[in-house]
Order: C-alpha cells, then sequence, then structure tokens
C-alpha cells in the first residue's frame, strides 16, 4: 500500500486554503485545484493518523457522483 497524502505541496501553484481534509489551490484566475488529502476529520479536529487511499476514493466517488 502507498504511503498517505497529509499534506500536499504544489510549489507551482498558490495554496488558497487548506481545509480539513482538502487543500485548495489556485489554478489561473477562474479555476481551483482540490486535492483530497489521506487526513481524518472528527469532531471539526484532524487526527493525527491519515488513512492510506482515503483522498483517492473520496475523489472516485465525487467523479461518479458529479
Amino acid at each position: 500500500m502507498s504511503a498517505a497524502l497529509h499534506t500536499s505541496q504544489l510549489h507551482s501553484l498558490p495554496l488558497l486554503a487548506r481545509g480539513k481534509v482538502r487543500d485548495n489551490y489556485a489554478v489561473g484566475s477562474d479555476r481551483i485545484l482540490m486535492v483530497a488529502s489521506d487526513r481524518i476529520s472528527a469532531f471539526d479536529v484532524i487526527m493525527g493518523q491519515p488513512i492510506p487511499g482515503k483522498g483517492a476514493l473520496l475523489t472516485q466517488m465525487a467523479l461518479w457522483w458529479f
């Protein structure tokens, strides 16, 4: 299994916001890149141990629904 992604670091794009689970980057003036991490949040607290693959699963679910 691959290592868990706790924090994304895309140095080529400006970071707009880092939420409980997703990191948002500006792509030009009219687009946002949302990176779903493997962080876990419960009761508005980010837990210390991420779950490997959680971000990929969240992205696959969003692709299916939207």
